[in-house]
């Protein structure tokens, strides 16, 4: 009986050892990396989609996923925030992020406050807002908003080119009565006619599909300096210990912005953005009377670089910042440029000077 009971120990004990050996990673194995990636956007209700950049059709699309069949080891998370840029900088300071996709005004008050952080290519650059007013209201320029209450997401990348607007048209923001709304409930007190006006991008143009609003105003055609850049940016910690993961999530934007600047894809880039729950007629609208190549490219050039360095001293001028902000050694464009070499796309899209005039090929 003995013998019968020591030959069962050395079998448990065999066969917990074996169990234990199944659980130890192979000899090699690369450890597991979760890499997380924030858009400063949301879809409509709650959708975690974005729309309108070739960032979000690299989402929508799982590029990523052709990207790194040979990475096992590396998963990659996506994050929605209905906070906007604000939102996606808290992320940013609490470690909770390595990547996003986020506006420049939001970027450069994080980077006033300390977040050390690299842009790497544009997505989502050179966009317009609107000024919409509910329908049959006397509100017919942007001078008629003196006094008036105006909805302006306070923080984002709209919050700086509306004040540059009003700047533009002999007001201030003072001069005004500024309710800080998202997009939702900026919808939502248009529709009530609660508000006057606001200053937003392309869901407005859902709402005067509608006949709810009125678009009164566009920065298409006016001051290039009242554009809107998104880019992507990412914590220099994580591009500095994997350099080779960023080139991928890089490569992967940049095969999608060929795409996505492609004329004979735009019906089909409206109809993945609108998986936002956003029409793709507010896209269309929001791209029309421009190109693709235009407004989908993730260049980084001189124009976007001086833009930051507009924005950032505009920003201490309105009163958004309270310290200088020094976007010198900001950008890298040395993942942008491996990917452009790589996919044959040097050259593709054009680049523009300090001033916004497009430089001659090879300049």
């Amino acid at each position: 009986m003995t013998t019968r009971r020591n030959t069962l120990h050395r079998m448990l004990a065999v066969t917990l050892a074996v169990g234990a050996l199944g659980m130890v990673a192979p000899a090699g194995a690369a450890e597991p990396i979760t890499v997380r990636i924030g858009f400063a956007s949301v879809g409509a209700d709650n959708r975690q989609f974005s729309g309108g950049s070739s960032a979000a059709v690299v989402h929508s699309e799982r590029y990523l996923d052709q990207e790194l069949p040979d990475r096992p080891e590396v998963r990659v998370e996506w994050y929605f925030f209905k906070g906007a840029g604000p939102a996606v900088n808290e992320a940013f300071a609490n470690n909770q992020l390595d990547f996003a996709l986020q506006g420049d005004l939001p970027q450069i008050i994080g980077r006033a406050n300390g977040l050390k952080t690299k842009i790497l290519l544009a997505s989502g650059a050179h966009a317009p807002i609107y000024l919409a007013v509910p329908v049959g209201s006397p509100v017919r320029k942007v001078s008629d908003l003196r006094g008036r209450k105006v909805s302006i997401f306070r923080g984002t990348n709209n919050h700086l080119a509306a004040v540059k607007v009003l700047n533009g048209n002999g007001l201030q923001e003072r001069d005004v009565q500024v309710i800080n709304m998202d997009t939702a409930t900026t919808n939502a007190a248009l529709t009530a006619r609660d508000i006057d006006a606001a200053f937003g991008n392309f869901p407005l143009a859902g709402l005067a599909e509608k006949n709810i609003v009125e678009i009164i105003y566009t920065t298409k055609g006016d001051n290039p300096a009242y554009e809107r850049h998104s880019t992507l940016i990412g914590q220099e910690a994580f591009i500095k210990a994997h350099p080779d993961i960023t080139q991928k999530i890089v490569s992967a934007i940049v095969r999608a912005a060929r795409w996505s600047s492609e004329e004979a894809n735009r019906e089909a880039f409206f109809e993945i953005s609108s998986r936002t729950g956003f029409p793709a007629s507010g896209y269309r609208y929001d791209f029309s009377g421009q190109q693709l190549n235009y407004r989908n490219s993730p260049i980084i050039d001189a124009s976007i670089i001086e833009s930051y360095r507009f924005q950032a001293k505009q920003a201490k001028e309105f009163g958004l910042l309270r310290r200088d902000v020094n976007v010198d050694g900001w950008f890298d464009r040395s993942f942008l440029d491996a990917a452009l070499k790589e996919q044959g796309l040097v050259q593709y899209w054009p680049e523009y000077d300090a001033g916004g005039k497009p430089l001659a090929v090879g300049q």
